[in-house]
């Protein structure tokens, strides 16, 4: 299922793309600014106006931009930070960008400079083009997209930059094509995502010395509380734009949230895994915390938490859930660690998500979209929240065996098929296009 394509765009994404996986920008400590650099000269050269913007010398941003007429504006979206790359289990350098057998191999060609490199050469094509496009076209390549604790990012540009808003974007986060029983076919597309922050649950207890064992022991009370958030589920809630796409898929039309997400699952092994976690508040245990020395039983330990929280629910929604977790026999008080933030979405009845069914509809015929939330946080937040943007995670993965490429991401060898790095090329321009033909 190749794209078509000339060979030189192919040899030109693959080439952008593995010069960015050979820039190490681990997130910590990030150090993205090379990377932004390498974009700059690259969309300079093809005629995009460039700046390098951000709080953080070496962790600047790259906006890049084709100016264009009063039409619907584009960004394309995407980070240059990764998360670091242990050597623990990889067959080759993670930063090395090797092709093999019809696949790039190296950290982000997944998590995202693969796709970076696709909607770069996508604004090449653009500035190259005789004509300007009919609404600007900006790329925003941030950094700190893996952690966003530092402020580098795009949650500053949204700040300090209000010239960069767009009427649309496209991000990471969707794109995957599934097999399902019944020779159906879907294709994912990210219209919004979870909620998420991290907690501290502390529990009480009595400080003694450790040669006397006591059952009021806040380790061991923190040990159960985690046993309890991790067997205690949620109740399942999807939102309608997901609820009505799984029952145009075939699902009981009259089934409740619980129903829709027993069947969705039973669809694809990925689907096992996505529908519950987007369905559901998730409170998830990370790590323990006493700092006693080893012969004291310590007054009180710390369980923290990573959350993640469907739209709309709120701190209260969180609290609630441990409550039901824990029950009222452990003395316990919460913490949120970091403001709850994210939860945005944005509608499907728009030309952008035309866009993208058209283009699955000419390169997949029969194939359908599959709306999701997404089970971690995108930067697609922040633009949607700032400026009004209807943002879509969509990168078309048509080529790869989605196990796999899920997988890699974060993972050992992590790869992308060439096919689909050509693929979101195109994908990106098409989407360009289509946008030329509405006017706002």
């Amino acid at each position: 299922m190749t794209p078509a394509t000339s060979p030189l765009l192919r040899g030109e994404v693959t080439d952008l793309a593995q010069r960015l996986i050979r820039i190490d920008t681990s997130n910590p400590p990030g150090r993205e600014t090379p990377a932004a650099e390498l974009l700059l000269e690259y969309l300079s050269a093809a005629g995009a106006e460039c700046e390098l913007a951000g709080p953080d010398p070496e962790r600047l941003n790259l906006v890049a931009r084709v100016p264009g007429g009063d039409g619907p504006s584009m960004m394309l979206l995407a980070h240059t930070d990764v998360v670091p790359a242990p050597n623990a289990n990889w067959t080759v350098d993670p930063f090395e960008g090797v092709v093999r057998d019809g696949l790039l191999i190296g950290r982000g060609a997944v998590d995202m400079k693969g796709e970076l490199a696709a909607r770069a050469v996508a604004l090449a094509e653009v500035a190259r083009a005789p004509d300007p496009p009919p609404g600007d076209v900006v790329l925003v390549a941030e950094a700190d997209e893996e952690r966003n604790v530092s402020d580098v990012g795009l949650s500053w540009l949204v700040r300090e930059r209000q010239d960069i808003r767009c009427d649309f974007a496209v991000n990471e986060g969707g794109g995957i094509l599934l097999e399902l029983p019944g020779g159906r076919r879907v294709v994912t597309i990210a219209i919004g995502e979870k909620r998420v922050t991290s907690l501290r649950v502390r529990m009480r207890g009595h400080a003694s010395h450790a040669s006397v064992p006591s059952d009021d022991n806040p380790v061991a009370h923190a040990a159960n509380a985690a046993l309890r958030l991790l067997d205690h589920q949620a109740p399942a809630q999807l939102v309608p734009a997901v609820a009505e796409a799984l029952v145009a898929l075939g699902a009981p039309k009259d089934a409740d949230d619980e129903a829709l997400v027993s069947w969705a699952a039973a669809q694809h092994q990925l689907l096992d895994e996505m529908v519950p976690a987007m369905a559901r508040l998730m409170i998830t245990p990370t790590g323990l915390e006493a700092g006693e020395p080893a012969n004291v039983i310590p007054p009180f330990a710390d369980l923290i938490c990573d959350c993640r929280a469907l739209p709309g629910q709120d701190e209260a929604d969180i609290r609630s859930h441990i409550a039901a977790a824990i029950g009222h026999n452990l003395s316990y008080e919460v913490e949120f660690l970091e403001p709850l933030a994210g939860g945005t979405e944005s509608p499907t009845e728009t030309a952008l998500f035309e866009a993208c069914r058209s283009y699955v509809a000419a390169r997949l015929p029969g194939a359908e979209l599959l709306p999701v939330i997404s089970t971690g946080f995108t930067d697609s937040h922040w633009i949607r929240e700032a400026y009004g943007t209807v943002a879509y995670g969509f990168a078309p993965v048509f080529a790869m065996d989605p196990i796999a490429y899920e997988a890699g991401a974060h993972g050992a060898d992590e790869a992308l098929a060439v096919d689909d790095l050509v693929e979101m090329t195109e994908f990106n321009l098409h989407a360009i296009r289509e946008l030329a033909r509405v006017r706002v």
